[in-house]
Parts: structure tokens; sequence; C-alpha cells
């Protein structure tokens, strides 16, 4: 393993262990920052769904996200821009992960049982599921 590749995945490792959960409001708008990647308070206004929260609101949430550590800046003309820190892909690995030690006893297995018993996964998704990981072993 290269230098670079061992720190990048040193860094991953820190911020999922101590990545924090999100609130529904937070994982709204950072869902849009990921869609956007730098932006304004008033772009990301823009693109969450009617009624829209008020601008001030919106501000409070990104600035709430950046202490978190999901969020970061920088000073563009008068105002500022915003971009996400934290890749959704981590993110994503770190709520399902919480989510299978909370509910299904840290086992994959487990999750995979229980929407098939539920009938909320059929064959031809397990298979699709199986032969990814035969292409990841």
């Amino acid at each position: 393993m290269r230098r670079d590749q061992f720190i990048s995945s040193s860094i991953h490792h820190i911020i999922n262990k101590n990545m924090k959960q999100l609130t529904k409001a937070e994982e709204q708008i950072i869902q849009v920052m990921w869609r956007l990647g730098k932006t304004s308070v008033k772009e990301i206004r823009e693109e969450l769904p009617d009624p829209k929260p008020a601008i001030n609101t919106v501000s409070t949430i990104v600035r709430i996200l950046e202490s978190k550590g999901f969020v970061s800046h920088e000073k563009k003309g008068r105002g500022y821009v915003y971009f996400p820190v934290v890749e959704k892909e981590d993110y994503t690995r770190h709520s399902l992960r919480k989510i299978i030690n909370n509910y299904f006893d840290g086992s994959f297995k487990n999750l995979v049982s229980f929407f098939t018993q539920k009938e909320e996964i059929d064959v031809q998704e397990l298979e699709e599921i199986l032969k990814e990981l035969n292409r990841k072993s």
C-alpha cells in the first residue's frame, strides 16, 4: 500500500469511527450538497422541496453540518460557498453499519434474511447481490 493510500485509508477510518449521526433535516441538506458540490446556501434552498424552509434555517443547518465536520466553506466575493468534506459513500457505510449493529446483531446475513422473510427482496435481487459479492472475492 502506498503512503498516500495508507493516509487516506487511515483518515477514512478515523472519520467513520467518530462520525456523528445526522438529523433528517441535516441529511436532506447534505444530500443536496453531495449532488451540487460547491454551493451557496441560496442554491441549497432552491433545491429543497416545497414548502421551502427559511434561508436562515438552511444557513443554520449548514453551519451545524460544518460543526459536525461534514461541511467546510471558502470565501467567494462577499459570501461563502460550502462543500461536503465527508463522502456520501462513507456516510452511507457508517449509517448502514450502525443499523446492522443495532437491529441485526451486527450480521449482514440477518439484514438480508429480514428482507427476504418480509418479501421485500426478490430472488433476482438476491442473485444480483451474490454476483456482486462473487466479483469482489
